[in-house]
């Protein structure tokens, strides 16, 4: 059986318990510094109750360093690796190739996605350079990530779902060059995301600002099945950014996906942590934040619909077609046709529309019998699209809603003639125990009932526990029953349940590959900085040429370069069409 993992992101400590709760068989966390995401950094001390709560379930907690370390900076990110192995950490995430020489670094490494691996050479670098796992660019078919698994020993992780960067992983020079912040130290200011004016070589304009290099969000939540046979063991969703409410909607819907997987396949899939979930929600995540989504390159060819040129921003869900509108001086009235099975607009959500100008956007002030009231928009009229992209109700729910996590357990209850009883539990992941009580009690003189209460009250949950018994089984010598109240096998069960609390889950064991004796000496990646001095700031898949219908190769459209402009800051789009590549090039 393959163990499959649901790897969630998380922010920090509270949202990292939410991932677990909803499903999650492992999260990534940044430590504090070093991660790819600044803005996400944490105590070691969190990382530590995180990883304690995870290991619960068996689940993981993989800290991220994947930043390129300054030789200056080793030894604080030593320092700190080590304090994150000693609170309980899984696995490293790295970029740099050097943390593979520090012989006090036990737990498996994993290659980020930074590391640019896009073919077999690649994975097979960093598979010799010691890391158990190296994480896939997004850019990939699938027949190329088919490739790449068939190819090596170690484990192979692939995002599933969440934001794109417009540039291959880890290849990115735009933030440093534009505004010094590089996305190599995880300070990212999302350049791509901008509103830029796009010509032709004779000054033409194609497009007026417009976020031609943002693309869409990725969505394989019905390709798992095809991952998974390619050779993928672990689904990645992005957003260490992101908040509990999306990190929790995405998690359970992508949670329950796998288990549908893992159910059909006839025992050739298990999950890689344990435990059933029981949610007070239904996930969604149409409605969560996302600007579209596609599948990208996973088919193998490109298409267009990739980009979100008309707004980096969430769209949300379509409600369906502006009806009427009523402009009141400074407020509005909407009426809306709406889609079937839409819910009606409710106080508070957030609306979009597009406009020739770009995304407009508006909060609804009141709705009532079918009506928005809203600060008055005056370019939104009769016959638009309207997108609901805030669901205050859904995000109440989600949030507000329970996720409970528990450990199937089976208990055989025996008793013996002088009502002594012992209980035997095993649990889904093979922990075994045996509590044994004394029964000073008369005999039961009803004890179909008696079967029946013990039956029920060992069975329910133990509010504290993580445990839920599903199966129970009484045998007793004489036959006799002893007459327990409610009060004592209730007692009983949370005894059991303190017993079990107190044996380790018996997690399954994660891939660790031996390190080479001297690393340095393997490769030429040991490390991978930028040349800072490049002109090719961007290089990518997508074309915005394809994009537009532009492409001279399939499209019949335009040759040469294209330029690209914002607030007087000027780049070339080049092409290289043998290799279907978009750069993005500094003129300065």
């Amino acid at each position: 059986m393959r163990r499959l993992e649901l790897l969630a992101p998380a922010k920090d400590k509270v949202i990292g318990i939410a991932a677990i709760d909803c499903g999650a068989d492992a999260v990534y966390i940044a430590g504090p510094e070093f991660g790819a995401r600044k803005a996400a950094g944490n105590q070691v001390e969190d990382i530590a109750a995180l990883c304690g709560y995870a290991h619960r379930f068996g689940a993981r907690v993989f800290v991220t360093f994947n930043t390129i370390i300054e030789e200056g900076e080793l030894e604080r990110a030593h320092s700190q690796m080590l304090e994150c192995q000693k609170a309980g950490a899984d696995a490293f995430i790295i970029r740099d190739a050097r943390i593979a020489s520090w012989k006090d670094i036990t737990v498996p490494l994993h290659a980020s996605t930074q590391c640019s691996i896009r073919d077999s050479k690649r994975a097979l670098e960093y598979q010799a350079l010691g890391c158990s796992r190296i994480i896939l660019e997004r850019e990939l078919s699938l027949e190329q990530v088919r490739e790449i698994c068939s190819s090596v020993d170690c484990e192979v992780e692939f995002f599933v779902h969440g934001a794109l960067c417009v540039c291959y992983s880890g290849e990115c020079l735009l933030s440093e060059r534009l505004d010094g912040r590089s996305a190599d130290k995880g300070e990212c200011i999302q350049a791509c995301r901008s509103l830029y004016t796009l010509e032709d070589e004779k000054g033409k304009v194609i497009l007026k600002d417009k976020a031609v290099l943002s693309l869409k969000d990725y969505r394989l939540l019905e390709r798992l099945a095809d991952l998974a046979q390619a050779g993928v063991c672990s689904f990645k969703i992005e957003g260490r950014l992101k908040n509990e409410t999306y990190v929790r909607n995405v998690v359970r819907e992508y949670s329950q996906a796998l288990d549908a997987l893992v159910g059909q396949s006839e025992g050739k899939y298990g999950r890689a942590s344990f435990g059933t979930v029981r949610a007070d929600f239904t996930p969604d995540s149409g409605k969560t934040f996302n600007r579209g989504y596609t599948s990208l390159y996973l088919d193998g060819r490109r298409s267009r619909g990739w980009s979100s040129m008309d707004t980096p921003k969430s769209m949300g869900e379509l409600m369906g077609q502006v009806a009427q509108v009523k402009h009141k001086g400074r407020t509005m009235e909407v009426r809306l046709t709406l889609r079937d099975s839409v819910r009606p607009a409710g106080n508070g959500d957030g609306f979009a529309f597009v406009h020739k100008t770009g995304i407009i956007g508006f909060r609804a002030d009141k709705c009532e019998n079918g009506v928005i009231i809203a600060k008055d928009i005056a370019q939104l009229s009769a016959g638009m699209a309207l997108y609901r992209n805030i669901d205050t109700e859904f995000e109440k729910k989600v949030l507000s809603g329970r996720c409970r996590r528990e450990i199937p357990c089976r208990v055989d209850v025996r008793i013996s003639g002088d009502f002594n009883i012992e209980l035997k539990a095993l649990t889904q992941d093979g922990r075994e125990i045996v509590s044994s009580f004394g029964a000073d009690t008369p005999r039961c003189e009803n004890p179909a009932r008696a079967l029946e209460m013990m039956r029920e009250q060992l069975s329910k949950r133990a509010s504290i526990y993580n445990f839920s018994v599903g199966d129970i089984t009484v045998g007793t010598r004489s036959g006799a029953l002893p007459l327990l109240s409610a009060a004592t096998l209730n007692s009983m069960r949370r005894l059991l349940a303190e017993d079990l609390d107190r044996v380790e889950c018996k997690r399954a064991e994660l891939l660790n590959t031996p390190r080479p004796e001297n690393p340095s000496a393997l490769t030429p990646i040991v490390q991978d900085k930028r040349d800072a001095s490049s002109r090719t700031l961007i290089k990518s898949k997508y074309c915005v040429k394809y994009e537009l219908g532009l492409c001279p190769l399939h499209q019949k459209g335009i040759s040469g370069r294209l330029y690209i402009t914002n607030n007087s800051r000027r780049f070339a789009l080049e092409f290289d069409c043998k290799e279907c590549e978009m750069r993005v090039v500094d003129l300065s």
